[in-house]
């Protein structure tokens, strides 16, 4: 099978770009891929897993020859990824990224790239708290929503090329404006990782009489908290890369917050059981883990 790409190159082979060149390779999609980060560490944990066929530590050699380019490292750091890459980049090589803010991000790629056009912003709904290449694997986008975010400058051959890399390693793609991306995923996603470091914060050093409130934290807490363990520097990027979106879902957020201590200061049993149940019964609509 000829396939879709002739040679990739991933910059950040961790989680989510390590798991899409492992998927690419494995369903024939890409022919070369070559691995580009800061950590020669991960680079290495990434040659041993066949994640890539090879590494470069230098802009030139990653990108040299290259059909796609996915800029798959912190949102902060895809602009200058770009700009190093630029230079070396060959005429009509694609820039996409997995970033999860999209409407600054693909703006700035798009004044950045030698061919704006060629710039296709997506960012697939998959992850966990762990990170680095040792946790990449191939099945990690199977039935899960990839979003793309074209823009009116954006070339339809190269968005067809780019959703079908993501179908073809088994997301479920969808188009939408990145403005909109930006406010829905602030509330479903980054305020989450927001509110489950807060959690942390908050007790993570109280100690009550002596006891340590931590030491007997158990699933509910454990649960609600495990995306804390992300990396900060992802989520410090995210946040302020999306940062007025997620204040209006902190806004509303807290206004919650609020109608809850009201209801527990007036002692209200039966309006605090129904604010309660109808957020059960939202979250059984919701379904299984994805």
């Amino acid at each position: 099978m000829t396939p879709l790409f002739t040679r990739v190159t991933v910059a950040g082979v961790g989680l989510i770009g390590g798991s899409l060149a492992l998927a690419a390779r494995a369903a024939g999609l890409v022919g070369e891929v070559v691995g580009y980060g800061r950590s020669e560490a991960n680079l290495g944990v990434a040659r041993e897993r066949g994640l890539v066929d090879r590494v470069a530590r230098e802009p030139a050699a990653a990108v040299a020859g290259a059909d796609l380019i996915v800029l798959a490292a912190p949102v902060g750091a895809s602009t200058t990824l770009a700009e190093a890459f630029r230079p070396h980049a060959r005429p009509g090589a694609i820039l996409t990224d997995v970033g999860s803010v999209k409407a600054g991000v693909v703006e700035a790629l798009e004044a950045r790239w030698s061919e704006g056009r060629l710039v296709v912003g997506a960012h697939p709904i998959a992850g966990s708290e762990s990170s680095g290449a040792a946790a990449a694997r191939a099945d990690l986008f199977r039935g899960r929503r990839c979003i793309v975010t074209p823009t009116p400058a954006t070339d339809r051959e190269a968005l067809g090329r780019v959703r079908a890399l993501w179908e073809g390693v088994g997301a479920v793609v969808e188009e939408m404006p990145a403005a909109l991306h930006d406010e829905i995923l602030a509330r479903v996603s980054h305020l989450p990782h927001l509110a489950a470091y807060a959690l942390v914060s908050a007790f993570g050093e109280t100690r009550i009489a002596g006891h340590r409130v931590l030491d007997y934290a158990g699933s509910g807490y454990r649960d609600t908290t495990r995306i804390a363990a992300s990396r900060p520097e992802l989520w410090r990027d995210i946040a302020l890369a999306n940062r007025a979106a997620l204040r209006g879902a902190l806004t509303e957020f807290r206004a919650v917050l609020d109608r809850l201590e009201h209801l527990l200061a007036a002692g209200d049993g039966e309006g605090l059981e129904a604010v309660l149940g109808a957020a059960a019964a939202l979250r059984q609509r919701l379904g299984g883990e994805r």
